[in-house]
């Protein structure tokens, strides 16, 4: 049975009514920021045939909707074998680019994509200039892709391409604070091997919780990412209290790490009401986590993730923002 998918525009839409109707919220649309950076972070394969997939779904099967894949490449179905390249079959590379099944492509896909980038970037553009926080109302959300692949809703991962970004021209460290109730493995992944950009991640504990495989906090980063990698697994029914004790205790490694900039990934989902997710947090706990990490001190570029109790996403974003101080 198809059921419609949680991530959908009215989440945008619903968050912008809510700020454009506060006064303290000022509103920049973001300019067409190329495909350069999005290069810097993710394989050219995913980025081609994210491009075109769809199109060449509909030239090989015929009219539809929305595509997802129905074989995933496993490294465990050529044990033995020699390793095989890209499919030619666009059936094939659904399944070599997409990890599951959740995440269709549709006509407008890939603009979307790209325009969740260019707010981003854009976003990470204004606290550079000077301002100290700045919100990107990113949809579709981006921290479960990974360098090459998509999935979780994710295409291109935006928080990681800002970090990236403002890491190599500022040469400076960056952490990638997420609290989104899901483990952004995709952000991991990207940086797992780096040590100037730190993710520090609290989530459901991943043996309940998507994305199951990755999250754990014996993940502490390969190589010079070695130590720069930080898992806060948490258990269900989490609540205000107890989630901004794990927050506080998080922000320790964030200020031993010393960066000089902070990529909020901003998911909503840990709201007691979420259709999704098993935590309990407030509009009050949302509102006391932004007055929390404004007391880094620390510019900040807070980029929307999750969040699907669509009716009170909007004042729940406004209030981890007016927490903030934004």
């Amino acid at each position: 049975m198809i059921v419609p998918a949680f991530e959908h525009i009215g989440r945008a839409e619903a968050i912008r009514e809510t700020l454009q109707s506060d006064s303290r919220f000022e509103f920049v649309l973001p300019p067409d920021w190329g495909i350069a950076p999005i290069e810097a972070v993710h394989d050219g394969g995913l980025i081609r045939f994210l491009s075109t997939g769809w199109a060449e779904y509909q030239q090989a099967v015929g009219p539809t909707a929305d595509v997802a894949p129905d074989v995933f490449y496993r490294p465990a179905l050529r044990k033995g074998m020699s390793e095989r390249s890209e499919p030619q079959s666009v059936h094939g590379r659904l399944g070599w680019y997409c990890f599951e099944t959740t995440t269709p492509l549709t006509a407008g896909t890939f603009g979307a994509a790209r325009s969740a980038v260019d707010t981003a970037l854009t976003a990470s553009r204004v606290v550079l200039d000077g301002d100290r926080a700045a919100y990107g109302l990113c949809r579709p959300p981006g921290h479960h892709a990974t360098t090459g692949l998509y999935g979780g809703y994710c295409f291109f991962n935006n928080a990681a391409i800002a970090a990236h970004h403002v890491a190599s021209t500022t040469g400076t460290k960056v952490t990638v604070l997420d609290v989104d109730y899901h483990h952004g493995n995709g952000t991991q992944e990207i940086f797992y091997d780096r040590d100037d950009v730190q993710y520090v991640s609290l989530h459901g504990d991943p043996t309940r919780a998507y994305p199951y495989n990755t999250g754990y906090a014996d993940e502490t980063g390969t190589g010079r990412g070695s130590g720069a990698n930080l898992n806060v697994p948490l258990a269900a029914g989490t609540d205000d209290d107890a989630f901004i004790v794990a927050l506080h205790n998080a922000m320790e490694s964030v200020q031993s790490f010393g960066p000089s900039t902070l990529i909020v990934s901003l998911g909503l989902d840990t709201y007691f009401n979420d259709p999704i997710s098993d935590l309990a947090l407030t509009a009050d706990g949302f509102e006391r986590c932004g007055a929390a990490i404004a007391g880094l001190g620390l510019p900040t570029v807070v980029l929307q993730e999750g969040g699907y109790d669509v009716d009170a996403l909007g004042d729940n974003v406004r209030r981890w923002l007016v927490g903030l101080g934004a």
